[in-house]
């Protein structure tokens, strides 16, 4: 592919958290793009869940996971920020990266000069942002009524969930996240889980205002699978669906999924665990009015993932091409 058509390095900004977003931004990264990836500081399990409320600290997982992905650095750098203790009083569980951004949060007196200098001392392609300075808690209505309280628990509730909310409701997204927004040639949600990795993100007062008002090209890509206990069932215009119902808006213009086979020992090793692949219902998804880009877009490994390179390739080409006819 032949990079460079337009007259400036197109900026794209990320919404979203997780493992799936990770894996995305490692091959968006290769690509000649200012990226800005806003990450939801809603965790509240595990290390950052501890973290979290003993150190009074937005949660810091899903920034670190990312922060990792978009690291110019050595891989075995990469893989020490990731490591996770296994053993040790109060060290086991926690990740190194997470606890480097307590100490620079503690060092700083503040997470997001912590996470600053996490974009300066690794060498971080772009940007990695919180979503608001504040800490944040995810709740849930189920469809039974249910009120669960907590982004980890919600997935295990064993339910279907009606709607999510944060608390605080009034909560600040924070100025340099808004500002990207606004400067934004393309604005991408996605991959990642639904209810608790993207939709946090996008409740947060502010956020969505300025994505509608953008004229950057808004992009959502979809999950492969569906996430038990958050998407069961779940086929792409439901996802939409659920993000329309939360924000009465409609935020995107296209919609990149995978049409890729997957093959049936690798749906039977998922089907265990009540996932299953995203059913594209292309009529329904167009008849709401997004434009569909499908490919095969899996690679089977330990676990399914997107397929970086050719994912990014897409999103390459179709912000230049949008900023072409923008001109």
């Amino acid at each position: 592919m032949e990079y460079g058509t337009s007259q400036r390095t197109p900026r794209i900004v990320v919404i979203g958290g997780g493992t799936g977003l990770s894996v995305m931004l490692r091959g968006l990264k290769e690509k000649p793009v200012d990226i800005t990836a806003i990450v939801t500081v809603a965790d509240d399990g595990g290390s950052s869940g501890i973290l979290r409320n003993e150190m009074q600290m937005p949660p810091p997982g899903d920034i670190r996971s990312v922060l990792t992905a978009l690291a110019d650095v050595e891989p075995l750098l990469s893989l020490i920020l990731q490591y996770r203790f296994q053993v040790g009083t109060g060290l086991a569980g926690h990740s190194l990266g997470n606890l480097i951004l307590a100490a620079l949060t503690d060092i700083t007196g503040d997470f997001v000069t912590a996470v600053q200098e996490m974009n300066r001392v690794f060498a971080v392609r772009g940007r990695v942002l919180p979503a608001s300075n504040q800490a944040i808690v995810l709740k849930a209505i189920m469809e039974d009524g249910t009120l669960v309280v907590g982004e980890s628990k919600i997935p295990k509730a064993d339910g279907r969930i009606k709607r999510v909310f944060i608390e605080p409701a009034n909560v600040t997204p924070l100025a340099e996240a808004v500002q990207a927004i606004r400067d934004a040639d393309a604005i991408l949600c996605g991959p990642g889980s639904l209810y608790t990795s993207l939709l946090p993100n996008l409740l947060v007062p502010g956020i969505v205002d300025e994505i509608v008002k953008s004229k950057a090209v808004k992009l959502f890509i979809c999950n492969v699978m569906t996430q038990p206990g958050e998407t069961d069932d779940y086929s792409v215009s439901d996802h939409l669906d659920a993000i329309y119902d939360h924000l009465q808006q409609h935020l995107f213009d296209y919609v990149i999924v995978n049409n890729g086979e997957i093959p049936p020992q690798v749906q039977a090793r998922y089907a265990e665990k009540g996932a299953k692949a995203v059913h594209l219902d292309l009529d329904e998804v167009t008849k709401r009015g997004y434009r569909v880009i499908a490919d095969r877009l899996v690679l089977f490994r330990t676990y399914l993932r997107h397929d970086a390179e050719k994912l990014s390739d897409h999103i390459y080409q179709l912000v230049e091409s949008w900023m072409l006819r923008k001109k």
